[in-house]
């Protein structure tokens, strides 16, 4: 079975090419579901809680998103302890995943993840998708789905991989520039290209 690793920088589209690739019954791994499911398992949250003190934890059990998130984003090397953390047990449940429609006789499955590269996910995969688009159409799509001011919208960007980086480690790259009609024809031929791809 050929797995995909599918991602892109904020507003070029990439949860839009996954819809399109679901509609063609290629089973959509979603990394971001994943990483919201992993804190359901007790074992993760007492090893957050040793690590981040217990304001991290609400009085119920569960995860304080906005307390963690206040820790590990003002702090690179308490982020990367949370990731060290973390992406171990979402890699676990994507395999987990994997191999549940390799059973099924599925050619292809498709990982979707937002920092795919970053959490080192790229060695698990067989090939990589990179959604892009032009700089002026995110700077639009970020403004209008956040409804934040073009300063905000740009400090979005930049806090992430810069597109032309990602690129680096796609073998197939899908600009999305255009309208949701021409991303639909591209997305047929990147099923055409990863069917052939199968094939040899």
């Amino acid at each position: 079975m050929l797995k995909i690793g599918l991602t892109g920088s904020i507003g070029c589209g990439k949860s839009s090419l996954s819809n399109i690739l679901k509609k063609h019954n290629i089973p959509i791994i979603d990394a971001d579901i994943k990483g919201r499911e992993i804190y359901e398992d007790k074992e993760l949250l007492k090893a957050i809680e040793d690590a981040f003190g217990s304001s991290v934890i609400d009085e119920d059990g569960t995860l304080n998103r906005k307390n963690l998130g206040k820790i590990v984003f003002s702090d690179d090397n308490k982020l990367e302890k949370l990731n060290s953390l973390t992406h171990p047990a979402i890699r676990k449940m994507i395999n987990d995943d994997l191999d549940k429609y390799e059973k099924r006789g599925k050619k292809m499955a498709v990982i979707d993840a937002a920092l795919l590269i970053e959490a080192g996910f790229v060695s698990m995969l067989d090939t990589v998708v990179v959604v892009t688009c032009s700089e002026d159409v995110q700077l639009q799509r970020v403004i209008l789905r956040d409804n934040c001011s073009e300063d905000d919208a740009m400090g979005r960007i930049k806090s992430q991989m810069p597109q032309e980086e990602k690129v680096k480690y796609a073998e197939f790259v899908v600009d999305n520039s255009g309208t949701l009609n021409q991303l639909e024809e591209k997305a047929e031929e990147l099923i055409r290209k990863l069917e052939e791809k199968i094939e040899k």
